[in-house]
């Protein structure tokens, strides 16, 4: 049997944008389900937002994410949580970078760190927090 772990993100309203651009970013799938597709409406205005979605590619790249419903506390710096990824591909993680970067703040600029040949750290405009690196001794 194998697991895998993929990280979950929540949103307020911005989940179905956040996967699109997300999409954009890494290619992959893109899958949506929203409340009323799942016919689990509480508040009609939220009826065509996400339930639960995800981006998945053929390499690997795995994130999932829904709309936390008005009716439930949500602030989205309360746990803060970082997404990482990490290649060996040096030209492709500099591409990742470069598409996550678009109205981003940069916490740690993309480049070579004691740990990475490459590496850095920013925050997208939906305030999720991505670790970008290369694995040490994997420069293609």
């Amino acid at each position: 049997m194998t697991i895998q772990t993929v990280t979950h993100l929540n949103f307020r309203g911005e989940a179905r944008e956040a996967l699109g651009f997300y999409q954009s970013v890494f290619g992959g799938r893109l899958s949506l389900f929203t409340f009323a597709d799942a016919q689990a409406v509480t508040d009609q205005a939220e009826a065509d937002q996400v339930i639960w979605g995800e981006v998945a590619s053929d390499d690997g790249f795995h994130v999932m994410a829904m709309d936390v419903p008005s009716a439930r506390d949500w602030d989205p710096g309360k746990i803060p949580v970082f997404v990482s990824v990490r290649g060996g591909d040096a030209d492709r993680i500099k591409a990742y970078w470069d598409g996550l970067s678009n109205d981003a703040t940069i916490i740690q600029p993309l480049g070579p760190a004691s740990f990475s040949p490459l590496y850095g750290m920013l925050r997208d405009k939906f305030g999720v927090t991505w670790v970008v690196d290369v694995r040490m001794g994997a420069i293609s």
